[in-house]
C-alpha cells in the first residue's frame, strides 16, 4: 500500500519518521481489520489523513473511527490540503493531540 500513498501522505511521513514530535509512529499500520495511515502507539493516536479518495465516505469513516474509540485508540484526521499548504500547523495539532495524550506514568 506504501506505493499507493498520497504527496501529502509522503509528505507528512517525512517529518514523522525522524520523531520530530518526539514520538514513534508506524505508517500503514494494520489495526484490527482496517489499515491506518500512521500510528503511535505509545498514544494510542491514529492520523488520518484525509483527501478526495474520502469523499462520499462519510458513514464508513464513522463507522471505522467508532471501532478504535471501542479499542482505545483516538483518531486524528487531517484535510490533505492541509498538510499540503500548511504542515506546520499540521505538525503543530498533531503535537497538540499528543501532549493530550501522553500518559502520566
Amino acid at each position: 500500500m506504501r506505493n499507493w500513498s498520497t504527496l501529502s501522505e509522503v509528505l507528512l511521513w517525512n517529518h514523522l519518521r525522524v520523531k520530530k514530535l518526539g514520538y514513534q509512529f508506524l505508517r500503514q499500520k494494520p489495526l484490527g481489520n482496517y489499515i491506518v495511515d500512521f500510528y503511535c502507539p505509545d498514544a494510542h493516536l491514529i492520523v488520518e489523513v484525509d483527501g478526495t479518495s474520502h469523499q462520499g465516505r462519510k458513514e464508513y469513516d464513522r463507522f471505522r473511527d467508532d471501532y478504535f474509540k471501542e479499542i482505545g485508540v483516538y483518531v486524528l484526521r487531517i484535510d490533505d490540503g492541509d498538510v499540503r499548504n500548511n504542515i506546520d500547523r499540521v505538525l503543530l495539532t498533531i503535537a497538540r493531540e499528543l501532549n493530550l495524550r501522553k500518559s502520566p506514568f
